[in-house]
């Protein structure tokens, strides 16, 4: 009996920088990543492919081939590239709350420069070095909380989606219109929308945020001494 499962894709990190087959390389595996970053930065991920990436290097899509087997390799690489340029990482001193908020803004600086990122965020993916460089970071961040070493990854994993979220609405633009829509079937919403209103709220949102989260998820147990977090 076979399983209908598709097969595990191998890492990228585990294989030859190049197949072993074909003439010499022209160009190294860097080169071919910084490349397609650059087509990602300029036009978007979607117009990401080996013909263009190989457009951008003057070669022919299928010498590509000798460095890597798809297109997700190629998008893997990318993402463990640009994760790279998260250092050098915040300092890890002081309360650990502190810490991991300044972690998750220079990850927000990091999506502003590269918009692609929180598209390919979703999709299954081999973690790399710069990856895991991150993830051990966050986890020295966190060693001083009593909390189970499952429950920090998913608090890093948490703040990396709240980071993703705040990008992907700096992206999005001004909300949705509500122009000749009657709005006598929702009247709570009519309500909220012709409520007088209020001053906007003098704090930073995005910091709130990152604060909420963790402290729900890791409690208040707070920096190197057990003092509560900020």
């Amino acid at each position: 009996m076979t399983s209908s499962a598709e097969p595990v894709r191998p890492s990228i990190w585990s294989r030859p920088t190049r197949g072993t087959r074909g003439p010499a390389p022209t160009h190294t595996r860097d080169e071919i990543v910084a490349a397609a970053i650059a087509v990602a930065d300029a036009v978007g991920i979607g117009a990401v492919s080996m013909r263009a990436v190989a457009t951008a290097l003057d070669t022919g899509a299928g010498s590509l081939y000798r460095y890597l087997t798809s297109r997700d390799d190629l998008l893997d690489l990318m993402a463990d590239r640009a994760a790279g340029e998260l250092r050098p990482y915040p300092e890890a001193t002081g309360d650990w709350l502190d810490a991991m908020l300044r972690i998750a803004r220079r990850q927000l600086e990091l999506y502003r420069r590269h918009r692609w990122l929180v598209e390919i965020l979703p999709r299954p993916t081999a973690f790399g070095p710069e990856s895991l460089a991150f993830f051990d970071h966050c986890l020295a961040v966190l060693r001083p909380v009593p909390a189970a070493a499952t429950t920090k990854f998913e608090a890093i994993a948490m703040t990396t989606g709240v980071v993703s979220l705040f990008a992907r609405s700096e992206a999005a633009g001004p909300p949705a219109r509500l122009d000749g829509i009657d709005l006598a079937a929702f009247p709570h919403l009519a309500a909220a929308l012709t409520a007088p209103q209020a001053p906007p709220a003098q704090r930073d949102l995005f910091e709130a945020t990152v604060r909420g989260v963790l402290r729900g998820l890791l409690g208040h147990a707070g920096g190197p001494e057990g003092q509560p977090g900020s």
